[in-house]
């Protein structure tokens, strides 16, 4: 098998020849092709052959096409910072008050320069990669994300608790409308699956409760989507989701890429006989600050609690820093690969 064809059985829960990987991997990646992030960001061709090059030295079986986290806030207006050597960022949101969601205009995401990036970017690899190797098309940040970034997270944390719940949910419509234009525009590149983040929707940051009201329903939209463009899905949430993981599954994604926080036994619980775990190996403390005895340590006690579902894709649970040292990522892959 392929790695196309081994994720592509972690998917539908079919028995594969070896334990499919997919990385989460770009700042790494970018960081061993030699470049900075702002010429990665800037030029899709260079973010196609980091990924190429990748893939050749480490023989993965899927590439997680990212850029950041903040391209569809910069599209609708949020001010973004591009650091030379750091992926994008943003410290403030465009909408002063909640009211301000009367004044936003429909926005055709289209046209902004990094979204282009990232679709030609996600196009080219699928024509180089075609069934060989997975292609998922990450679309940045889901509604509730989108909707914290443009009011800023204090001020967003305020609006749901003491915030006008009509104003809310309007601006939660009108990012969940943002999000599923780029999951329409990452279908027409031909990839393999979608996936949006929405970590600020988990439990260290919002109840469960909340999650469900403001949250779950607006990702149940994107998956819609994505379902209708026939594509599987993803959702990414950072941090301990233990107490919304059956929330979760309601979202109908086909697959969760959870934080290593989340207790593993547990999800496994949850989700093995009826979605897809990737992860979730700690990128910072295991991955990237660790020795590869640790690193085979915690790849081993992960593929033991998954070794009785064929629902699994080895990941890190987050973003791999760009000083992940190689022969840490090389033991996690040895280690799958011989297990």
């Amino acid at each position: 098998m392929n790695g196309y064809q081994r994720i592509q059985a972690a998917l539908k829960g079919e028995k594969s020849d070896k334990i499919p990987i997919m990385l989460h991997n770009f700042m790494m990646a970018a960081e061993e092709a030699g470049i900075s992030m702002a010429t990665y960001r800037n030029n899709p061709k260079m973010i196609a052959e980091v990924f190429i090059k990748s893939i050749e030295k480490y023989e993965y079986d899927g590439v997680l096409v990212d850029l950041d986290t903040v391209t569809l806030a910069g599209a609708v207006g949020v001010p973004v910072d591009f650091p030379e050597h750091e992926p994008a960022r943003s410290a403030m949101g465009n909408m002063q008050l909640l009211e301000d969601v009367k004044k936003l205009k429909k926005v055709n995401i289209e046209h902004y320069k990094y979204v282009e990036n990232w679709l030609e970017a996600t196009r080219l690899l699928k024509d180089r990669f075609k069934n060989e190797v997975f292609v998922r098309g990450n679309c940045d940040q889901a509604p509730f994300s989108l909707a914290s970034m443009m009011r800023g997270s204090q001020e967003w944390m305020l609006d749901l608790i003491m915030g006008d719940s009509s104003l809310v949910l309007e601006l939660l419509e009108y990012c969940t409308d943002i999000t599923c234009q780029f999951i329409e525009l990452m279908a027409q590149t031909g990839c393999d699956m979608v996936s949006n983040g929405d970590s600020p929707a988990g439990p260290e940051m919002i109840s469960p409760d909340m999650y469900e009201m403001f949250a779950l329903q607006y990702e149940k939209k994107v998956v819609e989507t994505a379902h209708n463009n026939h594509l599987p899905y993803l959702l990414h949430i950072c941090g301990n989701t233990d107490t919304i993981l059956e929330l979760m599954l309601q979202t109908d994604s086909d697959a969760f890429e959870l934080d290593y926080k989340t207790n593993a036994q547990k999800a496994f619980d949850v989700f093995h006989n009826k979605a897809c775990f990737v992860g979730n190996v700690d990128p910072s403390g295991v991955l990237a600050l660790g020795t590869p005895a640790m690193v085979e340590k915690k790849t081993l006690e992960l593929l033991e609690v998954f070794s009785k579902t064929n629902r699994f894709i080895l990941n890190a649970g987050c973003a791999l820093p760009s000083s992940t040292p190689e022969e840490n990522l090389r033991m996690m892959i040895k280690t799958a690969r011989n297990n």
